[in-house]
């Protein structure tokens, strides 16, 4: 049975079905860019790095702090082997038998970030990276202040070891609970390369950007 938008339809009683007023909820709103609640949640956190543009990897929109390993970009422009996203070409590269031809991560990640209204989705982003290192979300102010954050997120969030940082209406940013640091994080495989490769590509653009500007 159909009933009016914002009204709640109640069967029973003598007349069969009313409807009575239903209490609207706004949608949650981040209190600034997101680009500019990562960049406080990055600085929160202690993470050394560029904050790049927010990027899509593994089919989540993160935002990474990373940093060009010089050394090793060096070593890859000698090898003529630049950033690569072939991820057919990456998977080779951790084959016992290839490993020790394969070019090294040219990439330094210190983590990823994902700013988001809810925690589900922030959740959602941030665990595929969290395997593999620092991961955190970003989340406004209502969206920390209700039971389902504290019943649900939390639990999840301190079992995956992720970092829960709160965005405040002034734009400021804290941290709300603190990155599991004794989590089991896996080793280096196929997917942790490739995720490196796009980081450097993007490290590159970033630079190649920077020197464009001045």
């Amino acid at each position: 049975m159909a009933a009016t938008p914002g009204r709640t339809a109640v069967t029973g009683g003598a007349n069969g079905t009313r409807s009575l007023p239903t209490r609207v909820v706004p949608p949650l709103e981040l209190p600034g860019k997101p680009e500019a609640l990562a960049a406080e949640a990055a600085a929160a956190l202690g993470w050394e790095g560029h904050l790049l543009p927010e990027m899509t990897m593994l089919g989540r929109k993160v935002f990474v702090v990373a940093r060009l390993r010089t050394d090793v970009h060096a070593e890859r422009i000698a090898m003529g082997v630049g950033p690569t996203l072939d991820r057919a070409t990456v998977d080779t590269w951790t084959w016992p038998e290839l490993a020790g031809t394969a070019p090294a991560p040219a990439a330094e990640i210190s983590g990823v970030i994902a700013v988001a209204r809810h925690w589900r989705t922030g959740m959602a982003s941030t665990v595929p990276f969290v395997r593999y290192g620092n991961a955190a979300m970003v989340l406004p102010m209502a969206a920390v202040m209700t039971e389902d954050y504290v019943a649900n997120c939390l639990p999840r969030a301190r079992i995956y070891g992720l970092g829960v940082l709160t965005a405040h209406d002034t734009g400021m940013v804290d941290t709300d609970l603190a990155i599991r640091s004794e989590r089991m994080v896996l080793g280096e495989d196929a997917v942790s390369r490739w995720v490196n490769e796009a980081v450097y590509e993007q490290l590159l653009v970033a630079q190649d950007t920077a020197a464009n500007a001045s």
